[in-house]
Formats: C-alpha cells, sequence, structure tokens
C-alpha cells in the first residue's frame, strides 16, 4: 500500500532560472566550487567542480554481533542503532520482564537467549545475592548459554555486571568468542586504580573489569575496550544512592555526592550514544582500534558544572551538596561494596580538587575526553539536553509528579506522592530469587529494581 501523507500538503515552490553572468562562457553546474579558479586546490579531487564519486550500493551489513546483559543502558542503546542499519544480533537477557526486555526480544533483527549467565542450582542462604564480590559458593558459569551466543558473531559488545562472579563470567565469555573465531571484540572496561597508584583503593566492581580485560589480552583476541563515563541517565529524585538529585519544598534540586566539587568528571548519555559510538569503533574495525582503550565520554564537567547545566535544561536551581553518600534504601551487597570503596577513594575531607584521582585512572585517557568520543559520534544529548528532554519523562514514568508544579493538577498530587513511596519502599535486592511478580523490572545494570507504577510509556528509553 503506497505511502499517505497527512495533513495539508504544501504548494511546489517555483523554480527561478538565474541570469547568466559568465558572459557565454559555459559553465558546470558545480562551478560554485569552495575553490576559486587560482586556487591550487581548484583542480584537485577535493574539489566538487572536477571530482565527484558515483554513487554506489550501500548493502546491509552482513554481520552478526553477540552481546550481554541487553536490558542494561549500554547494550540496549547499541541494539538499537545496530539492528536499524541491519546488523543482526544475538541477545542474551536476564529474563522477558521490563520495557527494555521486551523492546529487545520483539526486534525482528535479534535472536534472544533467555537466562543468566550464572548457573545456582541448590539456592541456600550463603548463595542467596549472587551480587557478592568474588566466588559465591554453589554458583558457577552458564557456559552452554555463552557458547550459544557466541556461535555465528563475527563481532561482540561485552558489558559484564556484578550478577554472579563477574571475573569468571568475563573470561568465559571471552574463551567463547576466542573459540567461535570473533572478528572484533568490544569489551565495556573500567580501571583498577590501586594499579595505577598503591595508595588508591581498589573499587571492586571496576578492578573486576580490568582483570577481564588483561586476561582479553592474554587471549590476544582482536579486541578493544570502551570506558564509559558517568551516566547522564542516573540521577532520579528516588532515593537511590551517590545519584539522587532530592527533590526540595521550594522545588529546586540538591545532588550530594563526596567528589570534590572543582574537580572535572566525565559525563555520558549511555542510552543516546553508547550506541552510535561503538558501530563506528566496528566499522573502523581493528586495522585502527586494536588493543585501544577509548574514553566513551562526551562531557568534562566538574560536579558544580553539572548542577549549573542540569539547571538550565530542568529550569529549576539545582545545587551540588560534597558530602558522604547516603543509603537510604535496600541495595545489594555488591554494590554497598563498591560506594563503600569510592568514598575512600574520593575523600570528602579533600581539600586540594587536584588530587581527586581520575575517575578513569588513566590520567592519559582522561585527557582525551571528549575529543576521542567525538572522533567517533559527532551527535551526543549532553546532560542539559538530558535534564530538559529526558529527566522529566523519565521521573513521570517512576511516578513522581513534580514536572506538573503550577498546573492544575488537583487530585493527582496525593496519588502521585503515594505512588512515589510505594515504589521507594518497594525498592530490593534483585537477587534472584524467584517472585511470583508480574510487575516490571528497571534496567539490571543499575544494581536496583524499582516495582511501581506500571510503565505504559516506552518514550522515556529514548
Amino acid at each position: 500500500m503506497p505511502a499517505q501523507l497527512n495533513g495539508a500538503v504544501t504548494p511546489s515552490i517555483p523554480i527561478h532560472i538565474a541570469h547568466d553572468h559568465t558572459n557565454g562562457r559555459k559553465q558546470h553546474k558545480h562551478s560554485r566550487s569552495s575553490y576559486s579558479e587560482l586556487s591550487p586546490l581548484a583542480g584537485s579531487r577535493n574539489n566538487s567542480a572536477t571530482f565527484r564519486p558515483p554513487k554506489r550500493l550501500m548493502p546491509s551489513p552482513d554481520k552478526t554481533i553477540a552481546v550481554i546483559n541487553c536490558a542494561g543502558r549500554q547494550a540496549a542503546s547499541l541494539i538499537r542503532n545496530a539492528t536499524a542499519v541491519g546488523y543482526h544480533v544475538r541477545a542474551q537477557l536476564r529474563n522477558l520482564e521490563g520495557v527494555v526486555a521486551t523492546e529487545v526480544a520483539s526486534n525482528p533483527n535479534v535472536t534472544v537467549f533467555v537466562g543468566e549467565l550464572y548457573t545456582r542450582h541448590q539456592p541456600t542462604e550463603a548463595n542467596k545475592d549472587v551480587t557478592l564480590n568474588g566466588p559465591i559458593s554453589g554458583v558457577g558459569i552458564n557456559h552452554d548459554l555463552i557458547s550459544n551466543l557466541f556461535r555465528g558473531a563475527q563481532l561482540a559488545y561485552i558489558n559484564t555486571t556484578f550478577y554472579g562472579d563477574e571475573l569468571q563470567i568475563g573470561k568465559a565469555c571471552a574463551d567463547a568468542a576466542k573459540k567461535a573465531g570473533v572478528q572484533h571484540y568490544l569489551y565495556s572496561s573500567m580501571p583498577d586504580h590501586a594499579s595505577y597508584d598503591p595508595s588508591w583503593p581498589s573499587l571492586p566492581l571496576w578492578s573486576n573489569k580490568e582483570k577481564v580485560e588483561d586476561y582479553v589480552r592474554d587471549l590476544k583476541l582482536p579486541a578493544t575496550f570502551v570506558y564509559t563515563g558517568i551516566y547522564n541517565n542516573n540521577f532520579s529524585s528516588l532515593p537511590y544512592p551517590l545519584f539522587q538529585m532530592e527533590l526540595q519544598d521550594d522545588g529546586s534540586f540538591v545532588w550530594q555526592a563526596p567528589f570534590h566539587e572543582d574537580a572535572k568528571l566525565p559525563w555520558l548519555d549511555a542510552e543516546h550514544d553508547v550506541g552510535p559510538a561503538v558501530l563506528q569503533i566496528f566499522k573502523d574495525g581493528v586495522s585502527k582500534w586494536e588493543g585501544k582503550r577509548i574514553a566513551l565520554a562526551y562531557e568534562y564537567l566538574t560536579p558544580k558544572e553539572a548542577c549549573e547545566v542540569f539547571s538550565r535544561g530542568v529550569g529549576r536551581p539545582v545545587r551540588y551538596v560534597r558530602g558522604p553518600i547516603e543509603i537510604k534504601v535496600r541495595i545489594p551487597a555488591g554494590y554497598r561494596e563498591q560506594l563503600e570503596a569510592l568514598e575512600k577513594l574520593f575523600r570528602v575531607d579533600e581539600p586540594d580538587p587536584k588530587m581527586q584521582p581520575p575517575y578513569f585512572g588513566d590520567p592519559q585517557l582522561e585527557k582525551n575526553v571528549p575529543a576521542q568520543a567525538l572522533e567517533l559520534w559527532e551527535g551526543p544529548r549532553g546532560l542539559e539536553e538530558y535534564a530538559r528532554e529526558m529527566f522529566p519523562l523519565e521521573e513521570e514514568a517512576n511516578g513522581l509528579t513534580w514536572m506538573y508544579d503550577g498546573e492544575d493538577n488537583e487530585g493527582t498530587e496525593d496519588e502521585g506522592v503515594q505512588t512515589t513511596t510505594a515504589s521507594v519502599e518497594q525498592l530490593r535486592i534483585h537477587d534472584d530469587v524467584e517472585a511470583d511478580e508480574d510487575e516490571d523490572e528497571d534496567e539490571e545494570d543499575e544494581g536496583l529494581v524499582m516495582k511501581g507504577r506500571k510503565r505504559d510509556e516506552e518514550q522515556w528509553l529514548a
């Protein structure tokens, strides 16, 4: 059926032929070149008047990407972008619950493998929380699922999380990719700060990633390592630790964290920008990026600067307070260990911003922000744009109503507060204990699951 146009049809614009001011001399239609006839570049291949390459057919990519933890922000962003241009994806999902998993599973260019990357045949009190750092008694690796995931894949994007033994899962993925003959293996890594300075404590979740990176290098896989900045999408007015944008009685927001207010941090909109950047790495190939670390962050802002741009976007005052991490809800044990170490790494009592360790550990890598990321993708969504366009949508999806302050929403304020309170009270550890619930889950790479209002709109996913 032919496409139809909705709405009024704009009349055609008449085309006027300009008078010939060339004294009868015939000109090429591209004679209005950027270069004058006196320029030495006038006869070069770069001159549009003398060189115009023939049009080429652009076939769809005939490659398959293996991706794990596909309900997470990084993986979901890649899947949206890759499948839109013709790649096929073999995607591992922990389950089919939630809007992101539904989106991935319903994508015709995605083959879904549902299951955990770990095994636990006999749940016990000791292994109930699978986010604990290091080996866990009775918890193994789901080698069958991992092997099947990589079968037939030429490319891979792997972002391990703390569900199960992250180090062993990371090694198993690398082994499977090697066996399957993957041509380009992208691993989402992070630093072990202690390897750069013994006085800096290791962050357990990040140090495991660096160990996986080392293992991938030792395997001689054709690999590239992506280091992602702080997600713009981490901010929420709900009481998540570290990135709560706490709503005040006067309508303003306060962000409290241990980072020095004048020390720069790398920022990234994971949902918007990971996908196109990773696709460009794949297109450039191992000839350009093999063995390289890439700082994937598009802004380099101090916490005070971040609050200033966030304020411009959201249209409300936003203030930064340097202070300890407040934990107001139950969180996984592994994430709690990470936050405790982070407070030691980014000390609240350090007066000198120059003494704050680089977020990426390596000062040289941090110097590449944002130039290296912009080399891959030039259309990022900054923190101001996120705060203006996406933050209110995500907040509304979480049951908040502050964005309607001042509007005629009589009768909805109490309902919104009750919904939000219920959502917060039902924050729980995502420990994979089976539950007979049909409610949606939040993204799995956050470590927290919010049980609240069912999201009817998926627009907030960007």
